[in-house]
């Protein structure tokens, strides 16, 4: 606070301090990339994983049609709807209709944040997540990330008054994109009613399995999880740092190149394909040993919201880092969390956040700035993509240490049963 009110003058602090103001910057933001994609959409054209999308809406959902290419099955069933939807105005216009959705999620979601109880809590970690947004808008609008974020940031923003509303949101959102699962499981236990958040998600699960077994598509609903066994270790990825170190030096036939299947940029070299098939049970481990610590400082009387909160840092932050692959835009997965925490407890908060925002700024840099050299073993471009990985294992380390700390409270008045 100090150094704001030394370097703005004290009118600017109160401008922004307004509800309103909050708006004014959504406008200044999102009309900056709608001016940025009008670019592409005037001429027919779409940005990034778009173009993947529009083909699909175009081509349809059945693998056997699609000659093969990439299977709109390696997402969840429910990612097809916005995929869908986005084609209303015909494929000319595909890029807008994305943005104008990701756009109207990204103001209910600001809605929730800046009215009730958070009008004034809420301001600014709006600010944050506009601030945000300048760095990783670039992938907000153009994946699936940027339907499933605002949908995360509700859940949250509920989870603590109305946890069955918030295993609703949450279950809709995995079924677009698996990453909020990591949300859901430290509600599940931190919740009181974890029976009904969990009686909830399998509602949930079940219409969308009714729904895709009356489309047809019943034999493809899990295809989501069995594609991503071929896999390599991702380029980008944090485990993957020490084979883009040996590309660079060009040590022991090491490279980096695309997997061509999935369009998918990956590492090669000694050792690569051991590493990529262990991730996939150090994901596991990882996930079951927060779960451990979340469940240890909840009978040690730790105070819900903060927990399922941290907790979910604690999830994210390890699905990332234990990930065989780290496209760019799984930073976004963060970002609700954090808004969340900040709206909670500031200052509790204001670490991971810079982390967070350090984090998006290497991020924009890697992608969509300069991944062309990235890809060729540029030593500037692979420092900051190692920049980029230790900042994630810090955050890592944060959020895990903070659950701890948690758990060694003495046991407070709350029942830790529930």
């Amino acid at each position: 606070m100090t150094v704001r009110t030394k370097v703005l003058p004290a009118k600017v602090v109160d401008w922004f301090a307004r509800p309103s103001s909050v708006w004014w910057g959504f406008a200044v933001v999102h009309l900056y990339f709608l001016g940025w994609m009008a670019s592409f959409f005037l001429h027919g054209d779409t940005f990034s994983d778009t173009e993947q999308y529009r083909q699909w809406a175009m081509d349809g959902y059945n693998p056997q049609d699609l000659d093969g290419k990439i299977s709109p099955w390696v997402y969840p069933v429910l990612a097809q709807l916005p995929i869908f939807l986005a084609n209303i105005a015909g494929p000319d216009l595909y890029l807008l209709a994305w943005f104008l959705i990701i756009t109207a999620l990204n103001a209910v979601g600001l809605a929730f944040l800046t009215r009730g109880p958070r009008k004034v809590s809420g301001i600014a970690p709006a600010w944050w997540w506009l601030f945000f947004t300048v760095f990783m808008g670039y992938l907000s609008f153009a994946r699936v990330e940027g339907i499933t974020a605002p949908i995360v940031l509700i859940a949250l923003l509920y989870a603590a008054q109305r946890p069955v509303v918030a295993g609703i949101l949450l279950s809709i959102a995995t079924w677009i994109k698996v990453w909020p699962a990591a949300v859901l499981v430290p509600i599940v236990i931190a919740s009181r009613k974890r029976i009904h958040v969990v009686l909830s998600g399998a509602a949930v699960t079940a219409v969308v399995a009714l729904g895709t077994w009356i489309s047809g598509g019943l034999p493809h609903i899990m295809d989501f999880l069995l594609n991503q066994g071929e896999r390599g270790m991702q380029l980008e990825a944090t485990f993957s740092t020490p084979w883009v170190w040996l590309s660079v030096f060009n040590i022991a036939g090491s490279r980096m190149a695309d997997n061509t299947a999935i369009n998918s940029t990956e590492v090669y070299g000694p050792g690569a394909g051991t590493a990529a098939f262990l991730m996939q049970p150090l994901l596991i481990l990882a996930a079951v040993v927060a779960a451990v610590l979340l469940v240890r400082a909840l009978n040690r009387g730790a105070e819900r919201e903060e927990l399922f909160l941290e907790g979910s840092l604690m999830m994210v932050t390890a699905f990332i880092v234990f990930n065989k692959v780290g496209s760019p835009q799984f930073i976004i997965w963060l970002a609700p969390v954090i808004i969340a925490g900040l709206a909670h407890d500031w200052n509790r908060w204001k670490v991971p956040a810079a982390l967070l925002m350090g984090i998006a700024m290497t991020t924009f840099v890697i992608y969509p700035l300069f991944y062309t050299p990235l890809i060729h073993a540029h030593p500037v471009m692979a420092a900051i993509l190692t920049t980029r990985n230790v900042l994630l294992v810090v955050l890592l380390w944060w959020s895990v240490k903070r659950t701890a700390e948690l758990g060694r409270k003495s046991p407070a008045a709350v029942p830790a049963g529930a």
